[in-house]
């Protein structure tokens, strides 16, 4: 076994602007990597920008990332870094500024290369450093070495091969008070997804599943917010964040499983939000695996049946109608790669991924 983390992780209240030298010392120039408007709104941008300018450190923003990111947006924000002379990256938002972020670091490392080498497995993983302020709660991409693209060339989305950690992560709860219920109702659901597909999977060990178990509980504590039965207080949201964090140092140790490698086909096909993606598969890939296991994980949620988990997954997200061909599509890409088959800990062929799809 082994346990590998090398972010430090700040979670509380007031983080960045009580970290704020700490971010600073990363560089001279931060480029600030952000989508169109929910950095500003929530509050984080401006956090981010006061904490960067009381400790004398420059900064220039990219606000073009767009939900799932695609290469050609990275190579774009790599020239605006490198133009403006920037010599560290900030990823604020949710999962796509922060995959974002580390994607525009490496290149921005590599100035001179072109788009081919953000998937040459050959190729050095070295990057400029790389501090992320999360404003979702589902990705934990704050913590993982991910770093998921979608390439139009051949209209797919996926991971690079290359394994780029953050320096810095700083974790502060008050800025999901904006955020739509439906966003919350995504994101958590992403973040459950992270946490079962870790627990039930061919790479688990006492480690990671004791971050899932840990993230599990700690999730359980605000479902009742995500169903609409109370308001939200200010301990429910640092809570979302906090098992979103676990989450992601949970897959950071296994990777994913079959739920997600399901769920990007629906994402770049179907248009759906991806943490809703997971889920459509998630109480499917629970059917198949070992009874006592799902059992407990279950019960930490406060679930008694994957009928119970079925139950909150259409309250909350919705189980929308996928046609056929693109559930077909997905379950032959699956089944061709032999990776990803490999996930689960148990035999996957093409009956069992047609029954987690619900085909």
């Amino acid at each position: 076994m082994n346990f590998y983390m090398p972010v430090k992780v700040y979670s509380e209240e007031n983080c960045v602007m009580k970290h704020g030298a700490e971010l600073a010392s990363l560089g001279r120039r931060a480029l600030i990597v952000t989508g169109k408007s929910s950095a500003r709104r929530c509050g984080a941008f401006d956090d981010v920008t006061a904490a960067l300018s009381q400790n004398g450190v420059s900064w220039v923003e990219f606000a073009e990332i767009e939900e799932n990111p695609s290469v050609e947006t990275i190579m774009r924000a790599r020239q605006v870094g490198c133009k403006v002379e920037a010599d560290f990256v900030i990823g604020i938002g949710g999962g796509s500024p922060m995959d974002a972020a580390k994607a525009i670091a490496l290149m921005m490392k590599h100035p001179d290369c072109d788009r081919n080498y953000l998937y040459d497995k050959t190729a050095e993983t070295t990057t400029v450093p790389v501090a992320e302020v999360p404003t979702t709660c589902g990705t934990g991409s704050e913590v993982t070495a991910v770093s998921v693209l979608t390439r139009h060339d051949k209209h797919v989305k996926g991971s690079i091969p290359h394994k780029i950690f953050a320096q810095l992560a700083l974790i502060d709860g008050r800025y999901l008070s904006s955020a739509p219920a439906h966003v919350l109702a995504n994101t958590t659901m992403d973040a459950l997804c992270h946490l079962y597909e870790s627990f039930i999977h061919s790479k688990a060990t006492d480690f990671s599943r004791m971050c899932a178990e840990a993230g599990i509980r700690t999730w359980s504590k605000s479902k009742d917010v995500i169903l609409g039965k109370r308001q939200a207080t200010s301990q429910d949201y640092q809570n979302m964040m906090n098992a979103s964090c676990m989450a992601g140092m949970s897959i950071a140790h296994t990777a994913t499983s079959i739920p997600h490698a399901l769920s990007y086909r629906l994402t770049y096909s179907a248009h759906m939000a991806h943490g809703k993606a997971c889920g459509y598969f998630l109480t499917g890939y629970l059917k198949e695996a070992d009874p006592e296991e799902v059992s407990h994980i279950l019960s930490l949620a406060g679930f008694d049946s994957t009928d119970a988990l079925e139950e909150y997954f259409v309250t909350t997200c919705g189980r929308d109608e996928v046609p056929s061909e693109i559930l077909e599509e997905t379950v032959s890409e699956v089944l061709a790669n032999e990776s990803k088959c490999k996930l689960p800990p148990f035999p996957v062929n093409e009956a069992v991924l047609r029954r987690i799809a619900g085909i």
